[in-house]
């Protein structure tokens, strides 16, 4: 089995982020360092570490979804203990992880699983997964920042891809237009940096839904697990 698949199978991450731990070399096989990406190995015979970890096959899959209120950080630990999303979640004996991102200002739909393969599909650009945004942005947005917003971006990492933007408000009062904001790739920081591109800034985002799995009416700070179906449809999901 190639080395990335079998992190991703024991619940360290999708096979991407997995290949950089590789890389950086954080990842031991039978007390060898390895930055080999195209190392294979036995799950029955070879010992793998991180942090000097024995990393070994979860008992179950599990899959989750979050309400991330503003605040939290994505990420399982943090340096100067601020705040994170497991502060929400009960300690599993399984190591889980986040899927994607969400900035500790922003809010709502955050997946969380062990399963690499399942995350996987979910953050590779070639999957083209649907993201759905509720963003409220300083000022009253013009056809044509929307217009530019629509057709793509050229931001410091590449040109964004078709967008579907749709105004759903603008308040006169506070200056501020909500807006309905679908995108299908996961480059960093996005939404904010497609926004600040056409001249305006971002005061609030919220994430309402990825691929079929919808946060709904799921209450802020609480998490749940994906039914059955859930999983089964967009496992079956095709890309766009």
């Amino acid at each position: 089995m190639r080395i990335n698949k079998f992190l991703a199978q024991t619940g360290l991450g999708s096979r991407r982020s997995c290949e950089k731990l590789i890389i950086d070399g954080k990842i031991k096989i039978n007390g060898r360092v390895v930055t080999d990406l195209a190392i294979d190995i036995n799950p029955k015979k070879d010992k793998v570490f991180f942090n000097n970890k024995l990393l070994k096959f979860p008992s179950r899959k599990i899959y989750l979804i979050l309400n991330k209120p503003e605040g939290y950080l994505v990420t399982s630990s943090d340096p100067f203990e601020r705040k994170t999303v497991f502060d929400l979640l009960p300690n599993f004996p399984e190591r889980i992880f986040p899927v994607g991102r969400l900035d500790k200002n922003s809010c709502g739909l955050l997946i969380l699983t062990n399963d690499g393969d399942f995350a996987n599909n979910i953050t590779h650009p070639k999957r083209k997964i649907p993201k759905v945004y509720i963003v409220k942005v300083k000022g009253k947005i013009t056809k044509n920042q929307i217009n530019h917003l629509r057709n793509g971006l050229l931001l410091e990492d590449g040109k964004t891809m078709p967008a579907k933007i749709f105004l759903k408000s603008y308040n006169k009062s506070m200056n501020i237009s909500k807006l309905r904001i679908t995108i299908s790739e996961g480059k960093k920081r996005q939404i904010k940096r497609m926004i600040k591109a056409v001249g305006s800034e971002v005061v609030f985002l919220k994430r309402l839904q990825i691929g079929s799995i919808k946060l709904g009416k799921l209450p802020k700070a609480e998490w749940r697990f994906l039914k059955d179906n859930e999983i089964k449809m967009f496992k079956s999901e095709k890309s766009k």
